[in-house]
């Protein structure tokens, strides 16, 4: 193999599950050139990974979109496609990317006619998170799946900002609201209670952010009007890269199901996930899965009557209420866990005193 095409727009927890695919196949065919058709946000944080070429494709240009791609594919032929998106939208791209083997999904998550722009499939896997998904996709080529290992690239700059928002004497807790769906959002009354007990309990400092977005500036400010003890917002404040620094220096993220959970997970910082209107054992932070709180189970029978075994795996219990079966105590006992946790770590490794 010589050149391989990766196909994955978005969204932003999605893309950062592609970079071990990309950085393992750097190490196992270490002269493969690699080109990633990516989204124009999705490119803002990772667009400058090392060793890979990336094309933008404009999901809201339409026509003129696709036609763009053609541009920039003319005359060009890869070895293999690694076709990672089913929505229609990215299976109309992989029909113009040239390509010798193009991997796609198993039968069974297939959709949107993905199954007619593919000629290899990897393996079904019942049950299986998406980063282990993603990282499957190496197999049809006879590689190994990749492991979980991250790289974000970052400048000194970045690093910088993250800092001045810091705490130097005491823990940071970062929390980042907002999901792309209203319905997987914790209400702004709830955030404010955890902040507040991790501030009187445990002398945190809390950090709120989010996009510049209207919903998620009103958002941040909702809860920080609703705290007892100040917090710092500086939602909207901050580019993607930034709020990656911040996440990779900071103690503890505080987040629902979105991208920012994969983002703090990939840089190695632990991460209190709040879930309930999606499984976490599918989409939930990686490295961080013992820290959610998970009322899915709870969430799906209620508004749906089923188990998590008897409904379809990747399920949505995307209902109104649903993130409301999450309480306050759920939430504070679970900080309060990874305090102690924290705590008998730091004893565990101090020097003995002479």
């Amino acid at each position: 193999m010589q050149s391989i095409c990766i196909l994955r727009l978005s969204a932003i927890g999605d893309v950062t599950h592609v970079i071990p695919v990309v950085l393992s196949l750097q190490e196992q065919v270490p002269n493969v050139r690699i080109t990633w058709i990516i989204g124009k946000i999705e490119a803002k944080l990772i667009g400058d990974l090392p060793g890979v070429e990336f094309i933008i494709f404009d999901k809201k240009a339409g026509r003129k979109g696709y036609a763009a791609l053609r541009e920039a594919l003319r005359g060009r032929r890869f070895d293999a496609l690694l076709h990672m998106q089913v929505a229609l939208r990215a299976n109309l791209a992989a029909a113009l990317i040239p390509a010798r083997v193009k991997v796609g999904y198993d039968r069974a998550r297939s959709k949107d006619l993905h199954s007619l722009f593919i000629n290899t499939r990897i393996t079904p896997a019942p049950n299986q998170h998406v980063r282990d998904c993603l990282a499957s996709f190496l197999e049809p080529l006879g590689l190994p799946p990749a492991p979980p290992r991250w790289t974000i690239p970052l400048s000194a700059s970045d690093h910088e900002f993250a800092k001045a928002q810091l705490a130097e004497d005491r823990r940071n807790l970062v929390i980042s609201p907002c999901a792309s769906h209203p319905l997987r959002n914790w209400p702004a009354e709830r955030y404010a209670r955890l902040a507040d007990h991790a501030v009187a309990r445990h002398g945190m400092k809390v950090i709120l952010v989010g996009s510049p977005a209207p919903f998620e500036a009103e958002y941040c400010a909702a809860i920080e009007s609703a705290m007892k003890e100040k917090a710092h917002n500086i939602c909207g404040k901050d580019t993607l890269k930034q709020l990656t620094a911040l996440l990779a220096h900071a103690d503890l993220a505080v987040v629902p199901d979105t991208g920012p959970a994969h983002i703090a997970s990939a840089v190695g910082t632990d991460v209190l996930g709040i879930f309930a209107a999606s499984n976490p054992y599918r989409s939930g932070p990686y490295n961080s899965l013992a820290w959610c709180v998970n009322r899915y189970p709870d969430a799906l029978e209620r508004f749906t009557g089923k188990t998590v075994d008897q409904a379809r795996w990747g399920a949505k219990a995307e209902f109104e209420g649903a993130m409301e079966l999450v309480t306050v105590e759920d939430a504070t006992a679970m900080l309060d866990r990874w305090i102690e946790a924290q705590n008998a770590a730091k004893t565990k490794t101090a020097p003995d005193p002479e």
